[in-house]
């Protein structure tokens, strides 16, 4: 069971704790664990749940080389500790990066898109991984795209 367990949180990056209570769930299935987790750590989609539970995160923006693209976006947290955090502001670039690169049309277009830096991973996939490996609910606010 400990081999799983890390197998899991290598995969995942979830905390030890998450990943022995899914593997305990899914009765010892790796995969039935790791879906588990993912489902643990979903992102909020409606906005009130969002402003009940998220209290905490940080608006990042990119301007492109070119000075033609911009993005500005708000990314939420449930405390300051996580905003904070070089994984959540990591995100939040990546998330920018791919706004630029791809333009999606809302938050649903960005997270069914393929991640530009690894196409096995949707967005989706991209920021529950993130969750799960900071223990807390991440959900993209909003965004702008400006381009010229």
């Amino acid at each position: 069971m400990i081999e799983k367990i890390k197998k899991l949180r290598e995969k995942t990056q979830a905390p030890l704790s998450a990943c022995r209570e899914a593997l305990m769930k899914a009765g010892g299935d790796l995969e039935k664990a790791k879906e588990i987790l993912e489902k643990e750590f979903f992102v909020f989609k409606d906005h009130e749940e969002k402003k009940e539970r998220n209290q905490a995160g940080i608006i990042d923006a990119y301007i492109h080389a070119n000075k033609k693209i911009g993005v500005i976006l708000r990314l939420e947290c449930q405390t300051d500790f996580v905003a904070k955090n070089e994984i959540f502001k990591n995100l939040a670039h990546e998330l920018c990066l791919q706004i630029a690169s791809m333009a999606p049309k809302n938050v649903e277009d960005l997270f069914s898109q393929p991640w530009i830096k690894d196409a096995t991973k949707t967005i989706s996939q991209l920021v529950n991984e993130t969750s799960a490996k900071l223990g807390e609910k991440i959900s993209l606010a909003k965004f702008e795209r400006y381009e010229i």
